[in-house]
């Protein structure tokens, strides 16, 4: 097989079919990187995950006007709990200082933000989160002192359920992205088959192979889904330091949100290098056999 020769038939198909081709490139970039960005979310929630339901509370915040004697009833209940498994009380100037060093990357909010804002709290760590009805139970809102009873755990539910819908939407259409990008590809290579049919028909009819005239087309299909690929990889790069490195900064330092590494980014790499290559070559593999005589 003279490689020089098929190297330049790749060249000369991607040159003659150029606009087509970046169009392919295009799509296929975009696909790909709504796929890594897509693993990244899901890599993202598995981390977050991690971090807070092993940290969930209830807290149980006062009321403003709440006594001396019924915060002392409320802590008096929570160490003879058998639900308790440990607590915390937490005073109007600690909470304010907690929302400085969580948000101090964002100092308007923390200035707009009065002192007294952040109600005093008793953070309280279950013996088993799931009973959190108890605790409820046992300290009715509006009640004693007692303003209103959250649930963390609830909370992070709903959270992490509108990340999964996140994370599902960004792969679903990167999945159109991708059909479009298929559908594309197979396109450019019958236009690309058909443009050099004389020159396809001269080989077969000097003894080449079908493989041999086909090998072109399916490299050009897998070279641009590699240039596709590098694209979408590059488009992650700019993505974690523009937006995440910066924009997301205050979030992060303070624990809020995991950072997303490099590590992440370079694992995620080969697969999208390996899905644009590989959906690619198969698609002008199957388009050559379906649709294209040579």
């Amino acid at each position: 097989m003279r490689v020089n020769f098929v190297l330049s038939e790749v060249a000369t198909g991607l040159r003659r079919n150029l606009t087509m081709t970046v169009a392919m490139i295009l799509t296929t970039a975009i696909s790909l990187g709504l796929m890594g960005t897509g693993l990244l979310i899901a890599g993202m929630i598995s981390d977050m995950k991690e971090i807070y339901y092993d940290k969930v509370q209830v807290s149980i915040f006062l009321a403003d006007d709440v006594t001396d004697e019924q915060r002392g009833e409320i802590e008096s209940q929570l160490a003879s709990s058998d639900e308790v498994a440990s607590y915390l009380y937490e005073s109007k100037d600690e909470a304010y200082e907690r929302f400085q060093q969580q948000f101090s990357q964002q100092p308007e909010l923390v200035q707009n933000t009065p002192p007294d804002a952040l109600p005093e709290s008793f953070r309280v760590e279950l013996v088993n989160p799931e009973r959190y009805e108890v605790i409820a139970a046992e300290f009715p809102n509006g009640q004693n002192g007692v303003d209103q009873v959250r649930d963390e755990g609830d909370f992070l539910d709903r959270l992490f359920s509108l990340l999964n819908g996140a994370r599902n939407a960004t792969i679903a259409v990167a999945v159109v992205q991708a059909l479009a990008a298929l559908l594309l590809i197979s396109n450019t290579i019958q236009l690309a088959a058909f443009n050099r049919r004389n020159e396809t028909n001269i080989m077969r009819l000097v003894g080449a192979s079908r493989w041999y005239t086909q090998l072109p087309f399916i490299l050009e299909a897998a070279l641009a889904g590699l240039i596709g690929a590098l694209l979408a990889v590059g488009g992650l790069v700019l993505t974690k330091v523009l937006f995440v490195d910066k924009t997301l900064a205050g979030p992060i330092k303070a624990g809020i949100i995991p950072p997303v590494d490099w590590g992440a980014i370079a694992f995620i790499s080969p697969i999208i290098a390996a899905a644009g290559v590989g959906l690619a070559g198969i698609a002008a593999y199957v388009t050559l056999r379906l649709y294209v005589r040579l």
